[in-house]
Parts: structure tokens; sequence; C-alpha cells
């Protein structure tokens, strides 16, 4: 539900200083300025002024400005009846100083409180502030009366537009605010993805590398569970130790990667199959440039499917699939033949698990099954 129009106070930023900008707040000052000078001109310029009357004349202009300065506190702060009674003692100590002769201090003071009231008030209680100053205005004034009028309808009209265009002003800041708090939202936000890129990316090289090392550092295991020879106990570690190696190389490319300096997918896929034995890649469709987390999953995708042939299928062909399509990017790789390996019962198949929950982040799939000629596993990412 809105406020309402007459007891809606001026927002805080049309009513403080933040959405001020640097020349405006000087003609303030000045202006600021010559209002003072006008009162200390009126008080003194008078005839009569002399002994107690320099003191009554000082102490009423140190408290207007005491009080001025009060009122800009109270109205900020939306504080209705601390407000009302500051314009109170305004209107007092100009009533005060009409009474005492010092005309021009009081006509100061009322049309002071009329603009201001209008400017900082909610309407309702800044109109009867405002009758009140202009009608003692009216009153002592000695111009004809619709000069009078005039003036009094000219000084509710500038206090009204300046009400306006301190709204005007609070709204562009509170809109200038907003979008500073969204771009930092932004940017937090875009720093925080990046993190859990980085770690998805640790996580998923190290995933691959140490499991490669443990499917050979396990038979190796194996081996010599069952009296192996040497030379058979040797092959296994020295692939582990291979495989360290990959590891460590990929662990490069995954940084390189993350600085957007990576190798053509074509001739990464390329290689990551010239390491297998019968194994041989597809790439189909209008090649192009995909998006670094599209490029990246292919990849992983690609790494924990070979991973998992010769773990559970070693010695099967391997049919690697890339295909390019308008609005996304499918790998398929699929292995035929293989009997079952030795360490088909080792793991946990978090591999994949890892790399279905990367493709669902990308609003992609991932399947992984058996058919009728092997074991397949198919990715399909949106680019």
């Amino acid at each position: 539900m809105t406020d309402n129009v007459w007891t809606r106070w001026p927002s805080r930023e049309a009513l403080g200083r933040e959405a001020t900008t640097r020349p405006r707040r000087l003609l303030g000052w000045v202006t600021r300025s010559l209002v003072l000078a006008m009162l200390i001109w009126g008080a003194f310029n008078s005839s009569h002024v002399h002994g107690w009357g320099v003191f009554g004349a000082v102490a009423g202009i140190l408290l207007s400005a005491v009080v001025a300065w009060a009122l800009y506190r109270t109205t900020l702060a939306h504080r209705i009846w601390p407000s009302l009674a500051l314009f109170g003692v305004l209107l007092v100590v100009a009533v005060a100083a009409q009474a005492a002769d010092f005309g021009v201090v009081a006509l100061v003071l009322w049309c002071g409180c009329a603009i201001t009231a209008l400017e900082r008030l909610p309407v309702a209680a800044a109109m009867p502030v405002t009758a009140v100053a202009l009608a003692l205005y009216a009153a002592v004034n000695d111009d004809v009366w619709l000069t009078t009028l005039a003036t009094t309808a000219g000084l509710a009209l500038a206090g009204y537009v300046l009400r306006l265009d301190a709204e005007a002003r609070g709204n562009a800041q509170r809109l200038l605010n907003q979008e500073r708090a969204a771009r930092a939202a932004e940017a937090e936000s875009a720093a925080l993805a990046e993190r859990a890129r980085i770690a998805r990316e640790i996580h998923d090289v190290l995933a691959h590398s140490l499991s490669a090392q443990l499917v050979h550092l396990e038979a190796a295991r194996l081996l010599i569970e069952g009296g192996a020879d040497r030379d058979q106990i040797l092959e296994r570690v020295v692939a582990a130790r291979g495989m360290a190696r990959d590891g460590l190389a990929e662990t490069r490319q995954a940084l390189s990667a993350l600085r957007g300096d990576m190798t053509p997918l074509e001739d990464f896929l390329n290689q990551l199959v010239g390491t297998a034995d019968g194994a041989e890649t597809i790439i189909s469709g209008e090649r192009r440039p995909l998006p670094v987390e599209a490029s990246q999953a292919v990849r992983r995708v690609a790494q924990e499917a070979l991973t998992n042939v010769r773990k559970h299928a070693p010695g099967a062909r391997i049919r690697m699939r890339l295909e390019y399509a308008e609005e996304q990017v499918t790998l398929v790789v699929r292995d035929l033949g293989g009997s079952p390996g030795e360490l088909t019962t080792t793991g946990g198949g978090y591999g994949l698990l890892g790399m279905r929950e990367r493709a669902e982040l990308l609003g992609g799939s991932l399947h992984a099954g058996p058919d009728d000629e092997g074991f397949v596993v198919t990715l399909k990412v949106p680019v």
C-alpha cells in the first residue's frame, strides 16, 4: 500500500546532502550566507539598536541559526513534533523581532519558514506552518494587497518547486544506490561463480588423474597378491607413473584454461584418443569455438569415459564422436568389445556422477549405460 501523499515525508535522500552536487551545495552555502547577512543587516541597521538591544539582536540571530540547524536534523530524521516545535520557535522569534522593530529580520524568518516547511515537511503539516508564516508576513507588509498576494503565492510556489526538485534528486540518488548495490551483488556473484568453476576444474583434474593412477596401482596390488612376475608388476607401476605425469600435464592445461588459453577441442580429443590403442575420433558438423564451460565439460567427460573403458573393459575398441549442431554439441564415447577388467569392482562410480552434475549446471545432459554393442556415454551441452 502506498503512503498518503499528504502525510508522506520527503525521502531522506531528498532531505540529505548526498544527492546534492558540489555546485548546488556551494549555492546553498552562498544563499545561507546571504540570509545571515540580511539578518545581521536588518538587526543593526536600525537607529534604536544600542546597549541591551545589541545583545538581544545577537542572541536572536544565534538562536535562529541553532534552531535552523536543529530543524535540518529533525526533518532529516522524519521527527514531526520536534520539527513543528522548532518551526514554532522560529515564528515566535520572528514575532519578537517585529515587535522590537526588526522588520527585516521578521520578514526573512517568516519567508524562510514558509519555504522550508513546504520543502521538508509532509504536506499536511507544511501547509499550516506555511499559512501562518505567510499570514504574518502579509499582516506586516506595507505593499499593496495585490503585490502582497503575488509575493505570498510566489513564496508558496517556490517552496513546492524546491520540494519537487529535492524529490527528483532523491529518486535519482536512490536509483544510483540501487544500481551500485546491484553491481556489487553481480560482482560478488561472478566471483563466487568463478571460484566454483576453479574448484570444479581442480576437482575434476585431480579426480581423473588420481582415479587413473588408482586403476594401475590397484592392478599392481592384485598382481602382487596373485604372485605375478616382476615385469607385469613393473608395467603397472610405470603406467601409474605415466598417469601421474599426464595428470600434471592436465593440471597445467586446466590452469591454462582458467586463463582462457586452451588448445582446440578437436586437437585435445585427438591427443587423448592417441594414448589409447584401437581408438578413433569422428568429428562432424561445422567446427566453431565453444564457450569455456562447454569445452571443459566435453574434455572432462572424454577423459572420464576413457578411464572407465581402461578400468572396466581393457582392450576394447573406442569410438569417440563429436557432433556440432546449431544449438548444442554432442559427445558420444562408445566401447566395442573388450572383456571385464580385473578392476571392474573398484571405485564408486562418482566420476560420471560429477560429469552429469557439470552437464546439468550448463543446461545439458549426460547419459551412460550399455547398448547392443557395448557401453556408451553421451553428453549434450547447449552452446
